[in-house]
């Protein structure tokens, strides 16, 4: 079973980073993960001949958005801009010919109901012109979150199903958040599946806390808190293109892709 595994680079020069790694697939960031700013592209010739040169490697490109984008809350200080760093950054992302957009679920306050969530999530979708598939991830902690627990997540399937633009969301799979967020790793392919009909993505990570404890901490492969099995079967089981986001470099990196390989094979 041949599944393409990349990592998390950064975004100066994401072909010789994949190509350090001999991985067919690199996610980055464009621009401040934690900032309003918007895009930026930083490789050398910009956006198009990043493009280039990632068709002439064979290399497959994932932009993550920035953190701070949460299209779900009721706060307009914070929804508002999200929506439109949103757009800016799919739109930077089919430029540079990106397979899809990471985005991650956001939350609403402590004394909201989550349905308000759910629909401004389907307000995002309707809102943004979507030119290349956007990937809702799963988060680990936060008991507001619309993405840690299964019930939340068909919250925001069922809001986002009725759109025009529905066949282009898409979800990543963390399992580091699965693990952390409290889902069983035995079931959590299924489960998502069972909800939103397909997993487009996977990042790959070990967990440096134990099951259910909240916390967004990755550990390399085999150096965390989930099984080593269950992490491969999970692998196996979603059989979409894995990204690491574990810490390192290069050699870290190629040496977790080389850890997964052996096992999911």
């Amino acid at each position: 079973m041949s599944i393409p595994i990349g990592a998390h680079v950064d975004q100066t020069d994401p072909i010789a980073e994949a190509q350090a790694r001999q991985a067919p697939l690199v996610q980055f960031f464009l621009g401040d993960p934690q900032g309003y700013k918007g895009p930026e592209v930083q490789y050398a010739g910009g956006a198009q001949a990043l493009r280039e040169a990632a068709g002439e490697a064979g290399v497959d490109l994932y932009v993550h958005a920035p953190y701070i984008v949460n299209v779900a809350t009721t706060n307009n200080r914070i929804r508002i801009p999200s929506r439109k760093l949103l757009q800016q950054h799919v739109d930077a992302a089919a430029e540079i010919g990106a397979k899809g957009l990471i985005v991650h679920g956001g939350h609403v306050n402590k004394t909201d109901d989550p349905s308000i969530g759910f629909d401004n999530w389907r307000k995002a979708v309707e809102a943004t012109d979507l030119k290349l598939p956007l990937l809702i991830e799963n988060t680990a902690g936060g008991d507001n979150a619309m993405t840690r627990y299964l019930d939340r997540i068909a919250g925001v399937w069922d809001a986002i199903s009725g759109t025009e633009q529905a066949d282009m969301v898409g979800f990543c799979l963390d399992t580091c958040h699965a693990h952390a967020g409290g889902n069983p790793l035995e079931t959590v392919v299924a489960d998502v599946l069972a909800i939103t009909g397909r997993i487009d993505l996977v990042h790959c990570n070990d967990s440096r806390d134990a099951f259910d404890s909240g916390a967004d901490r990755h550990a390399n492969l085999g150096a965390g808190h989930i099984d080593a099995d269950l992490l491969a079967a999970v692998i196996r089981d979603a059989g979409a293109p894995v990204c690491l986001e574990t810490p390192g470099g290069a050699a870290e990196h190629t040496a977790d892709a080389a850890w997964l390989r052996e096992r999911v094979a």
